[in-house]
């Protein structure tokens, strides 16, 4: 997976961009959890989403936040890593000019920042939120949400408390014309040590269902 610099509203931005060998393959974009918090694109999570879309037959980047690595700028606290992400989905779509759709995936800040981009860019078909911090971030720009996704929580997070989650889901589901599969996997906290192949196949599992690229089988455990 090629090494890529970007040109951000900060500055370049550093990523890993996977280009699909099908042609005209739909777009995903992975983004990071916090920098506050140590969180890069090269975090367990992202890397496995990143390579579950990849997977998937997708042209899939991601990408270190302004400040992060080798991408310059300093952290801005959600509004510059919103444009951030709107840069580097814009320079996927220059090098994939006929991709059908795209899917945006995200964990924990990554997840809040992605739901803010799909609300700008009505591309965006459907998206993967891992532990979206509903406890301590604003998600009332959800109003309405535009499309159907997939919401994942660990039930043992003690960062982002599962109730706060199920609370926002719940809104999110009252609405009409999408629908908000929402899964909790038991046991694991916030960084689904030791559940990240489960919390994978929980990602392909509901993409499959949801038309999101090629189809990749999964063996989910019978309670899931």
């Amino acid at each position: 997976m090629p090494e890529v610099i970007l040109n951000g509203p900060a500055g370049r931005l550093e990523g890993r961009y996977s280009h699909s060998k099908i042609k005209n393959a739909p777009l995903a974009l992975v983004l990071h959890p916090s920098p506050e918090h140590g969180g890069t694109m090269n975090n367990k999570i992202t890397y496995s989403l990143f390579q579950a879309c990849v997977a998937r037959g997708f042209s899939t980047l991601r990408f270190n936040f302004r400040g992060v690595g080798r991408s310059q700028g300093v952290f801005d606290r959600g509004e510059g890593e919103l444009s951030d992400a709107a840069s580097a989905l814009d320079w996927m779509q220059e090098i994939n000019p006929n991709a059908p759709y795209v899917w945006v995936a995200g964990f924990s800040f990554g997840a809040w920042i992605s739901m803010q981009l799909l609300m700008r860019r009505p591309e965006i078909k459907g998206f993967i939120s891992v532990a979206p911090p509903a406890s301590t971030e604003d998600f009332t720009f959800l109003a309405p949400c535009p499309t159907s996704g997939l919401v994942l929580h660990g039930s043992r997070d003690d960062v982002v408390p599962e109730p706060s989650v199920s609370e926002f889901v719940s809104k999110l589901q009252q609405q009409k014309g999408i629908q908000i599969d929402y899964r909790i996997i038991k046991g694991a906290n916030h960084f689904f040590h030791d559940c990240t192949d489960l919390l994978i196949d929980h990602v392909h599992d509901h993409m499959n269902k949801a038309g999101g690229g090629m189809n990749v089988q999964v063996k989910l455990p019978q309670a899931a």
